[in-house]
């Protein structure tokens, strides 16, 4: 079994948050890497505009100080987005990151948009998947020399669950590596229930979605299956497909995860806070579905997703969020059209890691 470590968000008049975070990860073993003189991308989510839920910058800079005091060289690093947001090019991104707290002053590290400008700057990168033979992973992540990757943990409108496979395999995919992820998850329309409003027209960058007799039909040779519009649409119309196409993204994200982490050290710290039902890339924020649960820190990835499901999927689910009266466990009540154990079953089958895990509490 693999260690996750874990902490709630208590504190005292002796410790408070970021403290505790310090303490976690160093408790986890964080240490044991050798840090002197090494570039270590610190992979976050900065949040995209409008949304509230992303880890606030302080978190970032807990980890960013314990690398520094450990002789390492951090930056903060995330990838350009496949679909139009205000993080879709490396200019946006940054004015993002920094309109969301994360400048060099509050971080204190550097912070590097790992595909560059456009979203080209990429590593080819072998991983011998069952789904990806050669990984398209952000050129800057790649040239790291450690890999952290510090998640929030959340709810997803298409993977079921979004941690720390979903932050490094999704996230670290350059925008070709997205679009290679995502091109066999094609949304459709239930067309009872569209009135076309043109949401999903106005969020898609590719113009998949088409007004034909006054309903909205996804042309799927034009979707790269993004799934923006599922998120966007006010009639819950769009939905993903019931087929093995969400399977089949979820193993390509742990495959992507596995070609950025293997060959080199990587840890893993979990935030299980604001534990919103979508992804970060909305520029909006659910209530959150259940209540925050804690901190969790692991070497291995698979493993600390497997317990913050866990650890979700035991709480009640907040009074008047989406899964409110809803019967299941709270992931799955939030998405009963995907499934969150996709990708912790790949995770596993792969060699990316475990999902048998023991949890030390301090």
């Amino acid at each position: 079994m693999s260690k996750v470590y874990f902490t709630n968000f208590r504190t005292t008049n002796d410790e408070n948050r970021i403290q505790k975070l310090k303490r976690l990860i160093l408790t986890a073993g964080m240490d044991q890497i050798d840090f002197k003189n090494k570039y270590v991308a610190i992979k976050i989510h900065f949040g995209e505009l409008g949304n509230l839920s992303y880890l606030r910058p302080n978190y970032a800079k807990a980890v960013a100080d314990v690398v520094k005091e450990l002789g390492g060289r951090p930056f903060l690093t995330d990838c350009n987005t496949l679909y139009v947001g205000s993080r879709k090019n490396a200019l946006d991104h940054l004015d993002t990151a920094y309109e969301n707290g994360f400048t060099p002053f509050s971080t204190g590290c550097h912070v590097l948009i790992a595909d560059g400008l456009k979203g080209g700057n990429e590593t080819l990168v072998p991983v011998d998947g069952e789904y990806v033979k050669e990984a398209k992973i952000g050129s800057a992540l790649m040239d790291a020399d450690i890999v952290i990757s510090l998640n929030h943990f959340k709810g997803h409108e298409m993977t079921g669950m979004g941690g720390a496979m979903k932050n490094l395999g999704m996230g670290g995919g350059s925008r070709a590596g997205k679009m290679e992820m995502h091109s066999a998850g094609k949304p459709y329309v239930k067309e009872d229930l569209c009135i076309g409003c043109g949401c999903c027209q106005r969020i898609c960058a590719h113009d998949a979605p088409e007004l034909l007799g006054g309903v909205m039909r996804i042309n799927h040779a034009k979707c790269v299956g993004c799934g923006r519009c599922i998120a966007v649409c006010p009639m819950d119309a769009v939905n993903p497909a019931h087929d093995e196409a969400l399977e089949i993204l979820n193993c390509k994200i742990a495959e992507y995860a596995k070609a950025v982490v293997q060959n080199r050290p990587s840890f893993h710290i979990s935030l299980a806070m604001d534990i919103s039902p979508d992804c970060d890339c909305h520029d909006n924020n659910d209530l959150p579905i259940v209540p925050d649960v804690g901190m969790f820190a692991s070497f291995d990835p698979v493993a600390i997703d497997q317990a913050c499901c866990d650890a979700v999927n035991r709480q009640e689910p907040t009074a008047g969020s989406v899964i409110d009266g809803k019967d299941g466990e709270p992931l799955q009540a939030a998405h009963p059209a995907t499934d969150w154990r996709g990708q912790i079953v790949h995770g596993k089958k792969i060699g990316l890691g475990t999902d048998e895990y023991e949890l030390l509490t301090i």
